[in-house]
């Protein structure tokens, strides 16, 4: 198993008992590796937020496993004493809406989490600076996010997502509010970023301008996941 990426065997979720039980995931099973981003899709209802709940550990799944890096996380129950430090720590998230906060600037809702975690704020701010440069918008530092544009939101909110180097990055309909090439863009710089910190990421998404751009796809219906090949093992992003 590679020391990073995220493993889970047949992961299911049972909501209620007896004759009202509904079954939202059947023993899902997926890997998605460093560097490696995947789309996961489905209609409404088919079980993807589910599914992305459970590996954001919001939810407690109803059997299974999971594997995060070579850390068992999830067996029959939870592995890990603190969830909290974990979804911290272990997990990055970048939602459709970028959800920042709106009194602190890029910079400090970048370095937040960071400090929370108990890093230096000076050290803090600098890696967040770093990522802001990586993601072209450190010129905008300063600014508070009712002065950015929704692009540049959302590229803080992919850098608040890497600031702690996370193993695993879930995106949740990230590209929803943007245009077309502000969309490819954003894929654009998840694909970038999962390879050069080796994140696996797992961007759930409608948005058909993108999913061609996935080299593998996780098609999920009433529970049931199925792996297919995306366009994008054939074809690059800017072909």
């Amino acid at each position: 198993m590679n020391n990073r990426g995220i493993h889970i065997m047949n992961l299911s979720k049972r909501y209620g008992e007896g004759d009202a039980a509904v079954l939202a995931l059947k023993e899902v099973n997926m890997h998605v590796a460093p560097g490696e981003v995947v789309g996961l899709i489905g209609p409404s209802g088919s079980g993807k937020s589910t599914l992305l709940k459970c590996l954001g550990a919001v939810i407690n799944p109803t059997g299974g496993k999971m594997i995060l890096g070579e850390k068992v996380i999830y067996e029959n129950g939870w592995k890990v004493r603190d969830l909290r430090a974990l979804r911290r720590d272990k997990i990055g998230f970048v939602f459709q809406s970028p959800y920042l906060i709106p009194f602190l600037d890029a910079l400090d809702n970048v370095a937040l989490l960071p400090m929370l975690a108990g890093v230096p704020n000076d050290q803090a701010r600098q890696s967040a600076l770093e990522l802001l440069d990586l993601l072209e918008v450190s010129h905008r530092k300063q600014a508070m996010p009712s002065q950015l544009s929704g692009g540049e939101q959302q590229r803080v909110a992919i850098a608040r997502g890497l600031v702690n180097r996370p193993p695993v990055i879930l995106a949740d309909e990230p590209t929803a509010p943007l245009d077309s090439q502000r969309a490819l863009a954003v894929i654009q710089l998840l694909n970038q970023m999962a390879v050069r910190f080796q994140t696996a990421v797992i961007v759930v998404t409608h948005d058909e301008k993108i999913i061609p751009t996935f080299n593998r796809i996780y098609h999920i219906r009433d529970g049931v996941a199925h792996e297919e090949i995306g366009q994008g093992q054939h074809r690059g992003l800017n072909d």
